[in-house]
């Protein structure tokens, strides 16, 4: 995929209208393409295990009908996973972000957040990025510092991923990134997967929990 590809976005969402106001985000303007949305986790899961073509970013309620949001992420990693999902919800629960974030989350919004906020956090969880609501944002860390066993393990990384990481502890955006380290934004994309596959983790505030309990920067 070039930085150019627009990318792929599913939506799960009972709300009716408020699901229809995100499709509306998915425009070729945004860098976005034609969403596929859902009503409830069932139909989804479906299409994800009979399509060849998953999506790169699912946003993804908790509330729903049926299975909720939480109970569902391990079955979204298993037929798709290269997917980053979002919780898009109105809980400012701990444990339910405590528990969506340790089961390979990799941001937490509130529904409250503006159609802006939204699109720009899909373009950042597509780079690799963790975007959350400052509501929750610095409870998360916390809490995923404390979650966070201790390796077994030296952890070896080299200096561009030092770099990348004193980065994200800095709380840099994945452009600003990119800029920082006079790369293109798909080249930090790159590193910043070999980055969460030796520290064993799927998002940014998880690679950040690391860093701070084993002292990496």
């Amino acid at each position: 995929m070039s930085d150019t590809d627009p990318i792929h976005v599913w939506f799960v969402e009972d709300h009716d209208a408020f699901r229809r106001s995100l499709e509306r985000l998915c425009t070729p303007k945004r860098g976005l393409a034609p969403s596929r949305s859902f009503a409830n986790a069932e139909s989804m899961l479906a299409a994800l295990a009979e399509t060849a073509e998953k999506p790169q970013v699912l946003l993804l309620d908790v509330g729903l009908p049926g299975r909720s949001g939480l109970e569902i992420l391990g079955d979204i990693h298993q037929h798709a996973p290269d997917c980053r999902v979002v919780i898009l919800t109105v809980f400012e629960d701990e444990a339910k972000i405590s528990q969506a974030i340790s089961a390979g989350a990799c941001g937490y919004l509130l529904k409250t957040s503006t159609p802006d906020e939204i699109a720009d956090a899909i373009i950042e969880t597509f780079h690799g990025g963790s975007p959350m609501s400052p509501h929750v944002a610095s409870s998360v860390v916390k809490l995923l510092a404390r979650l966070t066993k201790p390796v077994t393990s030296a952890i070896a990384l080299s200096p561009r991923e030092l770099e990348l990481l004193r980065c994200m502890v800095e709380g840099l955006t994945a452009k600003e990134i990119a800029v920082r380290l006079a790369i293109s934004i798909h080249t930090a994309d790159t590193h910043t997967r070999n980055l969460y596959s030796k520290l064993g983790v799927r998002s940014r505030a998880a690679a950040v929990a690391r860093a701070m309990r084993e002292k990496l920067v």
